[in-house]
Order: structure tokens, then C-alpha cells, then sequence
């Protein structure tokens, strides 16, 4: 199945004149265990959707200091019929309220809302979502870094030629555990990561 507006459905647009340009100072986030406290049982309702301490004010650190936070994350949890597009655009609306709240914006956030075996473009591994983030934002992805917990967000990044990040958060102690791309930047968490952009 090819990836198409469908496959990462853009829950905010920026006007393209805002971020035109080369010189956007872009990062991309992973959503699951880097903004939010992950679960093997899947995130099903606005309830479940816990920011991890530090993440929201991290956001709002970076956007306020010039960066652009955008976000690529699976969602099989829809294609599995665990939750529903309305519950997903609650938890990203309640991101995007709890970032203004400390000063800051969230970007494009893009999902891919695929099974495993749908055979998609989007879900990662898979780098569609990251080429929509940069279609819309109209730069280029080498060395654009990419802040993940898995295997896959790294191997999405690579195939991009984005930076591979990967945080300790989420399944990021498991994922360092089995071994990680050499050119891997590893952080505590998204406020480290911050505080090493800022």
C-alpha cells in the first residue's frame, strides 16, 4: 500500500511561508515513550496519554529558542481498532495545550495509523513520515535529528540520512541493551536533549 495524505495524517499545518526555507532549525520527535509514558497495552484513551516529566517543558524550551518540534509516530492501535482518530486528535490537542501553557508551539505532527502487515510506507521503520515532515516544512532531512526509544525510529532516521537519537526513556534502556547504530546520539531523556540544543 503506497503512503498518501491518509497514511500520515497531519493533525496541524504551520502556513509553508512561516517555515519556507533551509534555514528551520527542525527537530523530530517520536511521540510514545519520548513525549509520553509508553505502554505494551497501547495508549487508548486521553487518560492513558501521561507526559513523561520534563518533556512538555523541554517543547516549549526548544520552540521558544527557535526550534520547530515536529512529530512522527505509529498508531496501530486505530488499524487494531483500540482507539479512534477523535481519541487521537484529543491526546495531540492536550499536547499542544500543555506546550502553549508553558509558552511554546508544536508543529506538524504526522501518524501512521497502518498495521504491521498493511505494508504501508509510513509506519516505521519506515521513513514516510519523516519525508512528509519534510515535504511540508520544504527541507532537507541529512543530519536533521530524529529523537526516538526504538530500533525503529533509529532505522527510520538512517534511512533519510536523519541523526539516529535515541532517549532512555520509553523502551530506550531496551533498545540501548540490544545495541544501536554507531553514529546513535543517546540521551537521558527529551529535557537533556533540550538542554544540549538550547
Amino acid at each position: 500500500m503506497p503512503c498518501s495524505a491518509a497514511c500520515a495524517v497531519c493533525s496541524w499545518a504551520w502556513p509553508i511561508s512561516r517555515c519556507w526555507g533551509k534555514s528551520l532549525k527542525l527537530l523530530i520527535l517520536d511521540r510514545d515513550g519520548v513525549i509520553n509514558h509508553d505502554s505494551d497495552a497501547y495508549i487508548k484513551s486521553l487518560e492513558e496519554w501521561i507526559p513523561i516529566p520534563g518533556s512538555i517543558e523541554a517543547i516549549a524550551q526548544l520552540s521558544k529558542a527557535g526550534w520547530t518540534v515536529a512529530v512522527a509516530t505509529n498508531q496501530s492501535g486505530i488499524a487494531r481498532g483500540y482507539y479512534s482518530l477523535a481519541t487521537l486528535e484529543a491526546m495531540h490537542a492536550r499536547l499542544r495545550e500543555l506546550v502553549a501553557g508553558q509558552g511554546g508551539e508544536v508543529g506538524l505532527i504526522v501518524h501512521c495509523p497502518h498495521g504491521p502487515d498493511e505494508g504501508c510506507d509510513c509506519r516505521k521503520p519506515k521513513p514516510g513520515m519523516l519525508r512528509a515532515i519534510a515535504e511540508h516544512y520544504q527541507v532537507p532531512l541529512a543530519g536533521v535529528w530524529f529523537v526516538g526509544d526504538s530500533k525503529g525510529d533509529l532505522e527510520a532516521a538512517l534511512a533519510v540520512d536523519a541523526q539516529p537519537v535515541l532517549v532512555k526513556t520509553g523502551k530506550g534502556e531496551r533498545t540501548l541493551e540490544k545495541g544501536v547504530p554507531e553514529t546513535t546520539l543517546i540521551f537521558d531523556d527529551l529535557a537533556a536533549i533540550a538542554r544540549e540544543l538550547i
